[in-house]
């Protein structure tokens, strides 16, 4: 299914932001603040996107 597909390739960009960001406060380019809200977002995005592949394939 295409729309699965769509999903998946989102998630994997979610997946590959939350790595950059870490990075960037590693690199103390973004203070504890900026990360921690940008972050949380992020692995919100992740989950819902998660939450619809699944809903998604549990579909007939």
């Amino acid at each position: 299914m295409d729309f699965i597909n769509k999903l998946n390739i989102a998630l994997k960009e979610a997946n590959e932001t939350e790595y950059w960001l870490e990075l960037l406060h590693e690199s103390d380019y973004l203070n504890e603040d900026e990360f921690t809200s940008i972050y949380n977002d992020c692995g919100k995005i992740a989950a819902t996107l998660t939450k619809i592949i699944k809903t998604t394939k549990a579909q007939p």
